[in-house]
């Protein structure tokens, strides 16, 4: 069918309504001529003259009515539609007026549609997703910055706002569907009838036609398209077809058209590009392109974000670059308008005027300018990036953000709702509207005018989004498109010519000014440049908080808030955190001034705390802007309360990391070294993990009370060297003598504790290795423990006196050789030595500290094994923490080497001591705390003078290997009790 007919065919009612009045004013005026001329007959007409003065009349009205319908029929044609074609053309030479409808007649209706939205409710049915998942935290997230409430459901039958019955569940502005819930969406759709202001991301006239049958799209199967060659891989519609995956086949090779270029820019341009589209409206066809692509290079294993326009300028220069991006929106164009054409459902339009549709479309090129759509998806995915978890999710947030700045403006949490007199109303003004009263100047009717009106504000602030269709072609445009105009009218897509006129002439109208703009503004391309951008950290604040996984942050995040508070189950062992900036300018680290800007943390059982540094590094010393605290607590491992009826379970390792591959991991009924009383030992979900008691080889450790304790450690000296894991050995066994630790210090050098046990006992304790230092200034471990022994003195060559060393993974066969050697030039070879052998850490992905894969963790055990062997030999007495912390490698506290088992903290109300205060002498320096250490604790810092204070140091591992401690301390003191 031509255009011609199809005008014909819409003007014939037209033109039938026109006659109609056409008669009626007729038959007025020919009523009062025909009443004045029977006035005048009695008094001086006959017969003859009456029927001539009534002939006369008529034809002087209709021959006068005829001319004024002449002379002004494009502006009097119809006044219910006023669609005339002189009408248009005089808007089209005037393209600025147009536009001053548009915007007049916002005045009355769409402010109200803006204000109305801005009432703020948005709906997430999640479907298939838990309401923790990404995704669904992601869009929750954005639409809250944009000022909105948000509800969740599952479906849109289990959604209460969408269920109200006094509204229909009208009161909402924007639907979201997620996976799982498009058909339960499209339901809603068919029945409620969305008003003009209600969004969804589904466009019902898409439902079904991009799905996968048997291997092919949808739409390519319709017999409209028989004959029609399209850019596009049989295959793409299916959802297991990578966008990389196949070989060209012919209808591609057919369809390529050869396009002369150097070697070097075939070579470039041979890549698979992710291409994000937002259909704003099916019927007519509105579409956007945002100017962020996914690129996957040829053989690349990852993909990058980048610019559409960058791409291709940078590989094939300003004049080919600009060609191959008209051919990528043609492309785009043609398969939209075949998957249209192929639709059957002609009402979808009226039942969402203002759904919208999110698609992501894989070209592939190859070495051509032409591409071919290798994958068709009906969402956004960013699949393929080096950092799936953040770089793909932060790309879709600013894509979303993008997408509901483009659809409607941001909303105010305290606007109120419209009344239900002020909707009928509304209702009213658009009736009045259709009918060509008040300020819709066009006379459309109020669908096509509110749609009209929505891509005229899309054109005005289009953001990053690049305008796909409706274009005007240019008259050497040397690509047509493949589906022909001339063969399929405007009807048969269900658009209106009209209407369809005026989308172009607006479209037109923008983009020339959009170029102007740009050409009179240098610098706005420079601006989109993020590696131009310097300058001061003006805005110090964040603008989102990712981590990996998910958290749920308590507040919401609000650029505001300083502090958030998340939680973590026990599973949960290492969180990524990646903060980002409002303002380019500003720069992010983590904890320190030169902290990372992304790191893995260790998130030990308990609270732990992150640091996020706002920082301007615009001058010479940077500064610090604004600080963000994030802390989080991790929940204790699942316990089940015992019953009566419960069996031993015993397990040497954990499944997650297993040490010994020659040892069964997990649970067993044979017996261990840990044993757990457990409802069943194939579930450890079904044990009482406060009764975890360690039992190597049915030895018992003496467990002694505190009398017994107290005597023991009589006169006696303890001397400690170390890192923090042997430190926190000392904290539990001061504890433990004095009932209560009144003092604590997170020393790295050297420090004694005098009046410990009534001043009947003193402990002393020196860091070591120093690892902050530089090599060179790095003490020895001779030099730091003849310093420690010095320091310590006087001290007896007897039991009396203790030397405790170890740490997590520096102790080796060398420094027991060194205690040997020094002890006898000390005279001192008759002391009780303790070794603490290795112990689990340093195991974990964390950023700035070295790891050890699982080949180096099972190394270890070889490793410790020497040690314990060797520390036996020389007559010292050994504690095999490796053992017993890599059973319960998941149980480590703060610090990011994941390898403390102890923290202090204070106790909130101080406790009744019968000791006297500890009176603390630190020496060789001022003690530090490097923020780089790597086995250092984070635990709470308070100063150790502070009166009336109590601290406790908690970890029931680190209490297992400390009691043996004692026990070996004390080996003629033990003579009851066992370890639980």
């Amino acid at each position: 069918m031509r255009r011609d007919d199809v005008g014909t065919k819409r003007t014939f009612p037209m033109v039938c309504v026109c006659v109609l009045t056409l008669a009626r004013n007729v038959c007025a005026e020919v009523g009062m001529i025909f009443r004045g001329i029977w006035a005048l007959r009695r008094r001086y007409c006959t017969g003859p003259l009456l029927l001539l003065g009534i002939a006369f009349g008529l034809f002087y009205h209709t021959v006068t009515i005829d001319r004024d319908r002449t002379e002004f029929k494009s502006i009097h044609r119809d006044q219910r539609n006023k669609s005339a074609v002189f009408d248009y053309k005089l808007l089209f030479k005037n393209p600025e007026r147009l536009i001053s409808l548009l915007e007049a007649s916002q005045t009355d209706s769409f402010v109200y549609h803006s204000k109305r939205s801005c009432v703020g409710k948005a709906i997430i049915l999640t479907g298939q997703h838990a309401p923790t998942d990404t995704e669904v935290q992601l869009y929750q997230r954005v639409l809250q910055q944009q000022g909105y409430r948000v509800d969740q459901a599952r479906y849109a039958e289990t959604s209460a706002s969408l269920r109200q019955d006094r509204r229909d569940g009208r009161d909402w502005s924007i639907l979201i569907c997620l996976k799982g819930s498009e058909k339960s969406c499209l339901r809603k759709i068919n029945f409620a009838h969305p008003q003009h202001h209600q969004m969804v991301n589904i466009i019902p006239a898409f439902a079904g036609v991009f799905l996968d049958m048997g291997g092919v799209c949808r739409f390519l199967t319709d017999s409209q398209l028989s004959g029609v060659t399209l850019p596009i891989r049989p295959s793409a519609c299916a959802s297991s077809t990578s966008p990389q995956e196949g070989t060209t086949n012919v209808a591609e090779d057919k369809w390529r058209r050869p396009i002369t270029l150097s070697h070097s820019d075939t070579q470039s341009m041979n890549a698979t590009i992710n291409v994000y589209v937002l259909v704003t409206s099916a019927t007519p066809l509105t579409a956007f392109v945002h100017r962020t692509a996914l690129v996957k290079p040829h053989l690349d294993k990852t993909s990058y974000t980048t610019e559409l326009q960058v791409f291709f300028r940078e590989r094939l220069g300003p004049v080919l670059s600009h060609k191959a991006i008209e051919h990528m929106n043609h492309v785009i164009i043609d398969i939209l308008k075949a998957a249209l054409l192929t639709t059957k459902d002609s009402s979808s339009s009226s039942r969402c005027q203002l759904c919208f549709q999110l698609m992501t479309f894989s070209l592939h090129y190859n070495y051509s300018l032409d591409p071919v759509v290798v994958k068709l998806q009906t969402d956004l995915h960013f699949d393929g990036m080096k950092d799936p978890h953040f770089d793909g999710q932060i790309a879709k947030e600013y894509m979303l953000e993008d997408v509901l700045k483009l659809l409607f403006p941001a909303c105010s949490s305290d606007a109120e709702e419209p009344s239900l007199q002020f909707r009928t109303k509304e209702e009213n003004q658009n009736q009045k509207y259709g009918d060509c009263e008040g300020p819709n100047g066009l006379c459309l009717p109020p669908d096509e005018m509110h749609l009209l009106q929505q891509f005229n504000q899309h054109l005005k602030r289009p953001g990053p989004f690049q305008l796909l269709y409706p274009t005007c072609p240019l008259p050497d445009d040397p690509q047509p498109d493949l589906i022909q105009t001339e063969s399929l009218s405007a009807q048969d897509y269900g658009w209106r010519p009209a209407l369809m006129a005026l989308l172009q002439e607006l479209s037109l109208y923008y983009t020339r000014k959009h170029q102007t703009e740009s050409l009179d503004d240098p610098k706005s391309l420079e601006a989109s440049d993020p590696l131009s951008r310097k300058g001061r950290c003006v805005d110090p604040h964040l603008r989102q908080l990712y981590t990996d996984p998910p958290m749920v942050l308590m507040p919401a995040f609000n650029a505001r808030e300083k502090e958030y508070r998340a939680e973590v189950p026990f599973d949960v062992i290492t969180i990524r955190i990646r903060p980002e900036a409002v303002s380019p300018h500003c720069h992010i680290h983590l904890d320190e001034h030169r902290g990372p800007r992304m790191a893995n943390y260790p998130v030990g059982l308990g609270n732990s705390r992150i640091n996020i540094l706002v920082m301007d590094e615009s001058e010479a010393e940077p500064i610090v802007m604004t600080i963000y605290t994030l802390y989080i607590y991790r929940e204790s491992r699942p316990s089940l309360p015992m019953f009566e009826e419960y069996v031993m379970c015993s397990f040497m390792q954990d499944c997650g990391l297993v040490v010994r591959p020659d040892q069964p991991c997990g649970l067993e009924l044979i017996p261990g070294r840990w044993v757990v009383p457990c409802l069943s030992c194939s579930d450890n979900r079904t044990c009482d993990w406060r009764e975890v008691a360690w039992q190597p080889d049915s030895c018992y450790h003496p467990l002694l009370d505190q009398p017994q304790l107290q005597t023991c450690m009589m006169g006696r000296k303890v001397l400690f060297i170390g890192d923090s894991t042997n430190r926190g050995m000392m904290f539990y066994l001061m504890e433990r003598v004095n009932t209560t630790l009144e003092d604590w210090d997170k020393a790295h050098d050297t420090i004694i504790y005098h009046n410990l046990n009534q001043g009947r006992t003193i402990a002393s304790y020196s860091y070591y290795p120093q690892f902050w230092l530089p090599k060179a200034q790095r003490p020895t471990f001779q030099r730091a423990l003849q310093q420690l022994l010095e320091r310590s003195r006087p001290l007896e060559n007897s039991p009396q006196t203790v030397l405790v060393t170890g740490g997590v993974q520096w102790l080796n066969l060398n420094h027991l050789r060194t205690i040997k050697q020094v002890l006898g030039r000390e005279g001192l070879e008759k002391i009780r030595v303790v070794v603490k052998s290795l112990g689990m850490g340093f195991h974990l992905p964390v950023d700035g500290i070295r790891s050890l894969p699982l080949n180096g963790v099972q190394e270890l055990y070889n490793v410790n094994k020497n040690i314990l062997e060797s520390a036996k030999h020389l007559g010292y007495e050994v504690i095999d923490t490796l053992s017993i912390t890599m059973g319960r490698y998941r149980e480590f506290l703060q610090g990011r080497c994941a390898c403390h088992f102890h923290e202090v903290y204070k106790l909130p109300f101080p406790t009744a001591s019968s000791q006297s205060k500890l009176k603390i002498l630190s020496v060789g320096g001022e003690s530090r705390n490097p923020a780089s250490e790597q086995t250092g604790p984070q635990e709470h810092e308070e100063p150790p003078s502070q009166p009336d204070v109590s601290y406790h140091v908690k970890g029931p591992v680190n209490a297992v290997y400390s009691e043996i401690l004692l026990s070996r301390i004390c080996v003629n003191h033990a003579v009851k009790g066992t370890i639980h």
